[in-house]
């Protein structure tokens, strides 16, 4: 389970940031990948990565400001031209439908899949369900209606514990397949081993946390409690809690204080403003630390595993994907 930053930018297209997506790359989970939101040039910053829109099977929009959606026509499209075939779901607020329906029809563009439709009640709910995810939605402060999404990975059967089983000296083949099942077996010689006694304890399941535009707003608690990963706007910066509140954006501060108050993970700042050019982004990281140490900026093209268990305390790891990669790969 890796997060791909495809943009980090608010408002409009920088230099160095383009306005907001996300890519939670659910590879060797589903072989599929979900995202979250799709701001003007999403596909063009997808060149630059090993995503291809056909293996896009789910996207979520947290809200109808144009630098969350104004990339959705394109997209939409070039999944189409480039071969996909299976059906999308969409899931955003009241409006979301009418918006992409009418840019396909005046521009008539027509697709060789069918969409799904989810628009979402304005207090949110259950949104999504299978055997190895969930995912919430809840409402939060901004101008118009705007959700933060909650990912939760069910919970992953424990390690068959090798080691102790060739102690015992029970053999490899079927028997290690119904221990691991759950299921207790009795060997030739008489003696029945436990499942319970050769399966280690099931890991918790990874939680992820994305939200959309918001000031400060009592919903945030339920979305971050937990998580593994918080992704949270930064649009304002230390000192700045008026201009936030104003403007229903959040500041690093209080984006670090729902980390810390919510036992995250790790905290990861997007949504970063054009007045915080370059490196001086840095410092929504630096002057948000001492309330919660593990925060980061993202950059565009960012790429983080995430991690299990007892890991996801430890420093966010940062990898490489080399966009040669052969596209039957992702």
């Amino acid at each position: 389970m890796q997060l791909e930053f495809l943009g980090t930018g608010a408002g409009v297209p920088a230099r160095y940031r383009n306005v907001t997506s996300i890519a939670l790359r659910l590879l060797e989970e589903l072989n599929e990948v979900w995202l979250f939101d799709a701001g003007e040039g999403t596909q063009q910053q997808m060149l630059r990565s090993t995503i291809r829109p056909r293996k896009i099977s789910k996207i979520f929009v947290t809200h109808l400001h144009g630098d969350h959606i104004f990339g959705l026509p394109g997209l939409l499209s070039s999944r189409s031209f480039q071969g996909g075939e299976e059906t999308l779901d969409l899931y955003g607020p009241r409006g979301i439908r009418n918006y992409i329906e009418t840019s396909l029809r005046v521009s008539q563009t027509h697709l060789t899949y069918q969409i799904r439709y989810h628009e979402l009640p304005d207090e949110g709910g259950l949104v999504f369900e299978n055997q190895k995810f969930k995912v919430t939605a809840l409402p939060l402060e901004h101008r118009i209606l705007s959700f933060g999404y909650r990912v939760t990975e069910a919970d992953h059967d424990g390690e068959l514990l090798v080691e102790k089983l060739r102690t015992l000296n029970v053999p490899s083949g079927p028997l290690y397949g119904k221990l691991k099942r759950g299921e207790d077996i009795t060997l030739d010689d008489g003696r029945t081993i436990l499942s319970k006694d050769v399966v280690g304890a099931p890991q918790k399941g990874r939680v992820v946390t994305i939200l959309g535009d918001t000031r400060k707003t009592a919903n945030i608690a339920p979305l971050v409690q937990g998580a593994t990963v918080v992704v949270h706007e930064s649009t304002y910066g230390k000192g700045e809690g008026k201009l936030a509140r104003s403007y229903h954006h959040s500041t690093n501060v209080q984006a670090a204080e729902s980390a810390a108050e919510g036992e995250v993970g790790r905290l990861f700042l997007t949504h970063i403003s054009a007045r915080y050019p370059g490196r001086q982004a840095n410092e929504l990281a630096y002057t948000a630390q001492p309330i919660f140490k593990n925060t980061r900026v993202v950059n565009d093209f960012d790429v983080y595993e995430i991690p299990m268990g007892a890991q996801q305390n430890t420093p966010p790891i940062k990898i490489t994907i080399d966009v040669a990669e052969e596209e039957e790969g992702n």
